[in-house]
């Protein structure tokens, strides 16, 4: 589990079997103080640490997460990547919930600089993720955790008022109208749907109509 709030920038690379991930220098993330079965979040994706050295570390990627994600093309390209340690239970939760599990990629639909931050644009690839955004709601782009300031009626495209600090302290300003980059949804909005409309093991079953009614008998109010 991870908050969204990044502690360094590094590149990845390609390696036999999965990625290499190095960091560099004083980046704020120390390779030392990482383990081997280790949590770390990639670009938003959760990856296992399985080789460490002075310079950073090696993770195993499944296909499912190279299809899933922006990694494989990232790797190719050398690229820079955010990277945030697993979250420990004493620590703040000063972002979200975010679980490092991408659900879908999105793409960069406008960059606007203002005085005090930067209006980023969005688009799921897959609309119909859009259902999970909405206004002051969490997303995590690129395993960033960041608000939602305004969306459109399906949710499908939205923006987001990037702060300085952010923009300057991840891959963020590195982006372009255009790009591609791992969004994952509200984790609390897709337990909270599957609990509304929920089938009790019967996938087939049509979902029930939320009503006043309905609410109620199930303990709403």
């Amino acid at each position: 589990m991870f908050t969204g709030l990044v502690q360094a920038v590094g590149q990845v690379q390609r390696r036999a079997g999965g990625l290499q991930v190095l960091i560099p220098a004083g980046a704020g993330l120390d390779p030392a103080c990482l383990a081997l079965g280790d949590s770390v979040a990639v670009d938003g994706v959760c990856l296992t640490v399985t080789h460490r050295s002075a310079t950073g570390f090696d993770a195993d990627v499944s296909e499912e997460t190279l299809g899933r994600s922006t990694l494989a093309a990232k790797a190719e390209r050398r690229d820079w990547v955010n990277l945030e340690p697993a979250l420990r239970l004493a620590d703040r939760l000063g972002g979200h919930l975010v679980s490092g599990h991408v659900d879908g990629l999105g793409t960069v639909v406008a960059i606007e600089q203002q005085p005090a931050s930067w209006r980023l644009a969005l688009r799921w690839d897959e609309a119909l993720y859009g259902r999970y955004i909405c206004e002051k709601a969490s997303v995590a782009v690129d395993g960033i955790s960041l608000t939602v300031a305004g969306c459109s009626p399906d949710g499908a495209e939205f923006w987001i008022a990037v702060i300085p600090h952010t923009w300057a302290s991840t891959t963020l300003q590195r982006l372009r109208v255009g790009d591609v980059v791992n969004l994952e949804a509200d984790l609390l909005a897709k337990y909270t749907e599957r609990l509304l409309t929920g089938t009790k093991g019967r996938p087939n079953a049509p979902s029930p109509e939320i009503t006043g009614a309905w609410l109620a008998e199930h303990g709403w109010g």
